[in-house]
């Protein structure tokens, strides 16, 4: 096992991050930005440096700085969180190059299934079905004969990258010039890949998603699904555990699907697989993320595991010691995203408390909402042994959560928890009208 841990993030995940290694009797170096001098999870770190300015090109992405933050520390191992290096598998190269350990897939594995269209051509050598589409789409016309081929409306998507960017639904020809330079554009932007892929649009649909694990020692264990389908301009909202639209059947058919599937691609690490499931039932693979999800707490308060705490274990070389017979998916979870609307600063936090109830945050009173960041603020997650008295729970949570100085979203989760759309669980990803 590490005996010290850099955290290449910030935010709600790197707290989350450096509590779990604290458990584990593991030492902590932090990294931040000018701007996150103050943050929370530099006061809970062994040890931090500054590695940069506020802007996260010049300092959470700075590369150097980071390898070298940890070469300086003494650091083994680096755990990168979501979001900013979680998926750049140069950065995990140059992690080994220099004898660290990346918490993560290696990079040859990442680059592998980092490419959309490449891992659709490995998945549809498993059991699992994979919506009809394409590889990458060089150029405007090449676009055009595969829409054309497969139908519209469809999908433009990044080939690499995720959390909803990069991607446009063309509903017609008329649509598909501008459509595809504006997601090459927005792909090059966020991801320095501009690389977009066709597939066919499936609507309406929900999005569900297998949490996965697996050891180098070919173990893998599926934690269940969640419903990830509460979603605005393609960014998540809200998630809930079991989904209320799978059944028991479709759901220990897709496990075994799942398992056998991350088994076949030989993946190691955490990682989810995520699809839309169709009216007719049918599960439709649409990618892999090969990282810890932002939501991946919502299946921990639901079975138990610590997903976080298994990542470094099995970066570390430790096998899985558990079965997918020990998961048990008994109960019902629920998680709200708490975003800032706009930049503020924190002037009082009342957290929310109780048997089950949970809240993942790096808020303090005093702390600034930067401009630099993701407007996560943190996340509201809550458990209890029916769907009914979670609901339930989820709405006294959000009526008592408190956030004064930086506007929020707490209201419009309130007003989704309590639509009867939701609360009847016949919902889809036209919910929130984003399709």
């Amino acid at each position: 096992m590490f005996s010290k841990i850099l955290v290449a993030n910030r935010g709600e995940i790197a707290v989350r991050i450096i509590r779990a290694c604290k458990e584990m009797g593991v030492a902590t170096v932090a990294v931040y930005s000018e701007a996150d001098r103050q943050a929370l999870h530099v006061a809970l770190a062994d040890q931090s440096f500054c590695i940069g300015q506020a802007e996260a090109t010049k300092s959470y992405l700075n590369e150097n700085q980071i390898i070298s933050a940890a070469i300086l520390s003494g650091a083994q191992a680096i755990h990168p969180g979501y979001g900013f290096l979680s998926e750049n598998a140069h950065f995990a190269r140059l992690c080994r190059k220099n004898g660290l350990v990346f918490i993560g897939p290696d990079p040859e594995r990442m680059e592998q299934l980092g490419d959309k269209a490449l891992l659709k051509e490995l998945i549809r050598q498993t059991s699992l079905f994979v919506i009809p589409g394409t590889g990458a789409a060089a150029t405007v016309e090449e676009a055009r004969e595969a829409a054309e081929r497969i139908g519209y409306p469809v999908m433009l998507k990044a080939s690499a990258g995720g959390g909803g960017r990069g991607i446009r639904l063309v509903r017609s020809a008329d649509e598909l010039e501008e459509a595809y330079l504006q997601a090459t554009a927005e792909a090059a932007s966020a991801f320095g890949n501009g690389s977009v892929y066709l597939e066919k649009y499936i609507s309406p649909a929900r999005h569900i998603e297998l949490q996965m694990l697996a050891d180098e020692y070919g173990n893998v264990v599926c934690l269940g699904e969640r419903d990830c389908s509460i979603q605005r301009h393609n960014q998540k909202l809200l998630e809930e555990t079991p989904s209320p639209g799978v059944t028991p059947e479709q759901r220990q058919s897709m496990i075994a699907a799942a398992v056998d599937a991350v088994k076949k691609i030989g993946y190691v690490g955490a990682g989810t697989l995520e699809f839309l499931l169709d009216r007719a039932g049918n599960f439709w693979f649409m990618e892999m993320n090969v990282r810890l999800q932002v939501e991946h707490c919502v299946t921990e308060i639901l079975t138990g595991f610590d997903l976080v705490k298994w990542q470094i274990r099995i970066a570390a070389g430790i096998p899985l010691d558990f079965t997918q017979e020990d998961v048990r998916m008994v109960g019902s979870a629920i998680e709200c995203r708490i975003n800032a609307l706009n930049c503020g600063t924190l002037e009082m936090l009342h957290v929310p408390g109780g048997p089950s109830v949970r809240f993942d945050t790096c808020l303090l009173e005093g702390t600034a909402v930067s401009p630099y960041y993701d407007a996560l603020l943190g996340k509201l997650i809550v458990y209890a042994k029916t769907r009914e008295e979670t609901l339930r729970k989820i709405r006294a949570a959000l009526c008592e959560l408190v956030i004064e100085g930086i506007p929020t979203n707490i209201e419009e989760q309130l007003q989704i928890v309590g639509d009867e759309r939701f609360t009847s669980g016949h919902y889809d990803l036209t919910f929130m009208g984003n399709r």
